[in-house]
């Protein structure tokens, strides 16, 4: 994630000192650097209504100030920010007052009086890192609402899926890469008279019912080979010697790693004509 010159000189800069020299000399360095968003106040009680209406990148904040000093104006931006990155450099003529600065939530710090080139170039460390911090907000943000749109989109899909599925079938089915069903939507138990573990596999003691065993090797095989199958067609002969047939579609499915994962499918009993 870069950022261009023009995002860090058109960051917007709040000036805050009492002292009228001082902000006419950090504007007339800030303009000669090329930064366009520049502005100023010498009253303290103004920078928390002033940042709340504008967000300022950045706030250059002297500490020695008259009804509210700097730590306090700190305290007020702290109450008001939606996030814990407070974005100030202290200006100050105390070396005693630097760590305090600190500790209160001032990310640098400038003395007084100004070395120019100092200043400029704690300025425009200070910008990139506010900046790229909002960039990489806004892409958090971005991406969480796009995650979100993501798994409305494909919970939506999934019930047309099943919507449709329970429409055009009498039963879905999905089976693990083992052949074990893991999810099952119908009355499959109830139609084949079956176990699902065994929808496929060998006959149980004492089972009565006599499936055609020649189709379900067949199936079992393009299962096996992982094969895509449409409308394959089995039967079976019930212990009161009436004949069912039913058709069962399904595909392999596969992971990002084409790995294969298992199968679905659709089923559904072929009705016939009495």
């Amino acid at each position: 994630m870069m950022l261009s010159a023009n995002e860090i000189l058109n960051a917007s800069i709040l000036i805050v000192d009492d002292q009228a020299s001082n902000i006419a000399l950090l504007e007339q360095l800030l303009a000669g650097a090329g930064y366009t968003h520049v502005s100023a106040t010498l009253a303290p009680t103004e920078v928390c209504e002033l940042h709340r209406a504008n967000h300022y990148d950045l706030i250059l904040l002297d500490l020695q100030m008259p009804v509210l000093d700097g730590f306090e104006v700190m305290e007020g931006l702290k109450a008001q920010q939606t996030d814990d990155y407070l974005p100030v450099i202290v200006l100050t003529a105390q070396p005693g007052h630097k760590l305090r600065a600190l500790q209160a939530g001032a990310k640098d710090f400038v003395s007084k009086p100004f070395d120019l080139l100092e200043v400029k170039t704690r300025i425009h460390n200070m910008l990139e890192v506010r900046l790229l911090h909002k960039k990489l907000e806004q892409y958090n943000q971005l991406l969480e609402l796009t995650v979100q749109q993501r798994t409305a989109e494909l919970r939506e899909s999934e019930a047309r899926f099943r919507s449709l599925t329970e429409l055009a079938s009498d039963w879905y089915w999905e089976q693990n890469e083992l052949g074990s069903f893991t999810r099952v939507s119908g009355p499959v138990e109830e139609m084949l008279g079956i176990r699902l573990t065994d929808f496929l596999g060998e006959k149980h003691e004492g089972e009565t019912i006599c499936w055609n065993e020649a189709q379900r090797e067949a199936l079992r095989a393009k299962i096996a080979a992982r094969e895509p199958f449409l409308d394959f067609v089995f039967s079976r002969v019930n212990t009161d010697g009436s004949k069912q047939e039913f058709r069962v579609s399904g595909e392999p499915m596969f992971d990002l790693g084409c790995r294969f994962t298992g199968y679905r499918g659709i089923g559904a009993e072929i009705k016939t004509a009495s």
